[in-house]
């Protein structure tokens, strides 16, 4: 059983899904500082606050004694629409690199075949027939 685990775990499909899992959760925090440091100001001009700080207030809170206000109901759809950026720009990324990846591949297969030449019995059969003549 731990040899089969072995083979498992070393095939070249399941590295390469571990490879893309790691680069992926590193291109997220990437995308993720874009779109928090460069796209959400930019919409955020449109409704002239930051795209984070966008909420619904349901029903207000109650100040505490420390003054801090507590128990607020709100509904945070500046940070849904973030996340939503986020998630159209990991998905376009992946589109682009997937078309690429299937582009490189379709290459491959369309090489076209090596010409045949006469087979080694054809050829002995030739030299045979050469060496007859003589």
């Amino acid at each position: 059983m731990l040899k089969e685990f072995k083979e498992f775990a070393l095939k070249g499909n399941l590295i390469d899904i571990a490879v893309g899992f790691v680069m992926g959760a590193a291109f997220k925090s990437v995308v993720t500082s874009f779109t928090g440091g460069i796209v959400s100001p930019l919409i955020g001009l449109v409704f002239q606050s930051d795209l984070k700080d966008l909420k619904w207030i349901i029903q207000e809170g109650v100040a505490n004694a420390e003054g801090v206000v507590e128990g607020t109901v709100a509904v945070l759809y500046g940070d849904f629409i973030t996340n939503v950026i986020d998630f159209i720009i990991v998905a376009f990324v992946m589109f682009i690199i997937v078309k690429a990846v299937n582009k490189l591949n379709k290459k491959k297969e369309e090489a076209p075949p090596a010409p045949a030449g006469p087979s080694q019995e054809e050829l002995l059969a030739e030299i045979r027939d050469l060496l007859a003549k003589k």
